[in-house]
């Protein structure tokens, strides 16, 4: 029996995806982002285990809130880093006819085997893909999240490639990520891709501190406000490219 380490779960998601989703969050991540408000998800040991059919009796009570587009979502932590639980949990899922969507960086695609062959059957299951883009300087994202982004983009392209609809979302950091000519990067690299539905900015919170704290690791964004509605506002223009849904 396929079993997932799962961190926690959320019965009224309403930001993870369309319409009202269960959201189950997946534990273990290799990114290390500075501004991670859950590093308690870090840890490949910690959260529980959990079967598939589990989850989705527990997923399945709250239905009648979904509506239309509802339906659940799998974030993380990284939720590609347990892949063969990913297809075990959607294949059941759509055997229950319920909406699927990831929560994703990306890190750990790559066109390798047996990888490629179990993200393209994921990408069967899957009705959407919500994906981080953390940076696009290849050399600024290792200074953001201890990780290169290379395979992250080539996700992208990858799923623009079979037409997989995407949406991305930019956390906003001053400082770090809201610098014009990098946010005007982005917006290029996003308009190169077929399949985006929408581009969301995240702005930067440090409400996640106190559990850095908690687990004795220093919280580098410490002295980090959050940006200012007209820097909210300038990325969005500037990720937006002529799309019509950015919010």
């Amino acid at each position: 029996m396929i079993t997932g380490r799962v961190h926690s779960t959320e019965s009224f998601g309403s930001v993870d995806g369309p319409g009202v989703r269960f959201v189950i969050f997946l534990q273990g991540c290799r990114l290390r982002c500075r501004y991670c408000h859950n590093p308690d998800t870090w840890s490949v040991d910690g959260g529980e285990e959990c079967t598939a059919e589990g989850l989705l009796e527990s997923a399945e009570r709250y239905r009648g809130y979904w509506g239309r587009e509802g339906g659940i979502t799998v974030s993380g932590g990284e939720p590609l880093l347990q892949i063969d639980f990913l297809l075990d949990l959607f294949r059941n899922a759509k055997l229950r006819g319920i909406n699927t969507c990831i929560d994703t960086a990306g890190q750990p695609f790559s066109r390798d085997e047996p990888f490629l062959s179990q993200f393209r059957e994921l990408c069967l299951l899957t009705d959407l893909f919500i994906v981080d883009i953390k940076h696009i300087d290849p050399q600024k994202h290792i200074f953001l999240t201890g990780s290169g982004n290379e395979n992250i983009l080539d996700m992208l392209r990858y799923l623009s490639d079979i037409g997989k609809p995407v949406w991305i979302r930019h956390v906003l950091v001053p400082g770090l990520t809201d610098d014009d000519e990098w946010l005007r990067r982005t917006g290029e690299f996003i308009a190169s891709l077929s399949n985006v539905q929408r581009v969301e900015v995240l702005p930067y919170h440090s409400f996640g501190a106190y559990k850095w704290d908690k687990l004795g690791i220093r919280y580098s964004l410490g002295n980090t406000l959050p940006p200012t509605a007209d820097r909210v506002e300038n990325a969005k223009k500037l990720l937006d490219c002529g799309r019509k849904t950015v919010r």
